[in-house]
């Protein structure tokens, strides 16, 4: 079954299931932000950039003709920044009893009208958005499944170097 398995992920097709992967996690929370008619607030509008960033990096390692060795830890760094922002997603959500309610100002405002220095710390703040659990399955929220996502394709990949790099 490993076998079968290692097979079918090696070579570029690893690289282009992770970039499907990638992308189809930001299409399903497209979906579910329009059929629960949800607003994202900024960290989830980050982490669908993470997720972006990441499946471009999986494509760029899936259509070079040959894996450089640094591609593996670059993925994995920005799948740990993502699994970062999940994390403090998740921590504003278990503490939203103890921070202000206050829906801040929108994400395409903060870049439009602020420094991004000041942008990006104003994101990372959160916001009474960020705290907000609007939507769950299996008992997850939103941010505690892309952290588990986010570690999954961290291991994967530095599974996919290992396994291409023999």
């Amino acid at each position: 079954m490993n076998h079968m398995l290692n097979k079918i992920i090696a070579g570029r097709k690893g690289y282009l299931i992770g970039f499907a992967a990638c992308f189809g996690l930001v299409a399903l929370a497209l979906w579910i932000q329009t059929h629960y008619n949800l607003e994202p607030c900024p960290l989830c509008i980050s982490q669908r950039i993470v997720f972006m960033a990441l499946g471009i990096l999986f494509l760029v390692a899936g259509v070079l003709p040959r894996q450089l060795k640094w591609q593996a830890a670059l993925q994995a760094m920005i799948a740990l920044g993502g699994a970062g922002v999940a994390i403090r997603h998740w921590w504003i959500q278990a503490h939203k009893h103890e921070m202000v309610a206050d829906c801040g100002v929108g994400f395409d405002y903060m870049f439009e009208n602020f420094p991004l220095e000041k942008a990006l710390k104003l994101v990372f703040k959160g916001t009474g958005d960020c705290a907000a659990i609007d939507w769950t399955f299996l008992g997850l929220t939103i941010p505690q499944m892309s952290l588990i996502a986010f570690v999954g394709f961290a291991i994967y990949a530095v599974y996919l170097a290992k396994l291409n790099r023999t």
